[in-house]
């Protein structure tokens, strides 16, 4: 994996967290126990921090980028999926962010929220518990479209698929 200090920002993460041997990790970030983040994820904390919770998992793809302003946060037991970007949000614990979605500076996704895959939250958006963000720009509606009780399904088969990355995957070439 490749994980950098800038000056004195120094990644910190959990011996029980797998990160990816092709993931980069750069500046002031923690990543909690047993989270997992996967090939080609950049967390990048050089102007602000970035903060990952235990047991969450970042997909294949995705960025995550602290914004001078805002930092990232993201709760523990959640998901982000394929190919997001987040950019200087705060995203509580159990959620659900969907493959390609992008949450823009100073964004606010409450426990147990989702947004939908794609959707676009422009600046300052919010995500009350309970909703989903669906669209570009993104809505806010009752979230009768996807079970919130399967994100602690995912949740558990990622901690086990890191387990088995951990332990079995070899590089070939």
């Amino acid at each position: 994996m490749a994980v950098y200090a800038l000056g004195d920002l120094c990644p910190e993460i959990h011996p029980d967290a797998y990160v990816h041997p092709d993931a980069t990790v750069i500046g002031d970030v923690r990543i909690g126990a047993h989270a997992s983040i996967w090939p080609q994820v950049v967390l990048r904390a050089d102007d602000n921090h970035v903060r990952i919770g235990a047991r969450t998992n970042v997909q294949d793809g995705s960025v995550l980028h602290a914004a001078p302003e805002t930092p990232v946060t993201v709760g523990e037991g959640t998901v982000i999926g394929h190919c997001v970007h987040i950019e200087g949000a705060s995203i509580g614990a159990g959620c659900l962010i969907a493959s390609g979605s992008i949450l823009l500076n100073s964004t606010v996704i409450e426990d147990g929220a989702a947004v939908g895959a794609g959707a676009l939250i422009s600046f300052d958006g919010h995500v009350p518990a309970g909703q989903i963000a669906l669209g570009v720009p993104a809505r806010n509606r009752e979230n009768t479209f996807f079970p919130m009780a399967e994100v602690a399904t995912i949740v558990a088969d990622y901690v086990r698929n890191a387990e088995r990355f951990r332990a079995r995957l070899r590089r070939l070439d």
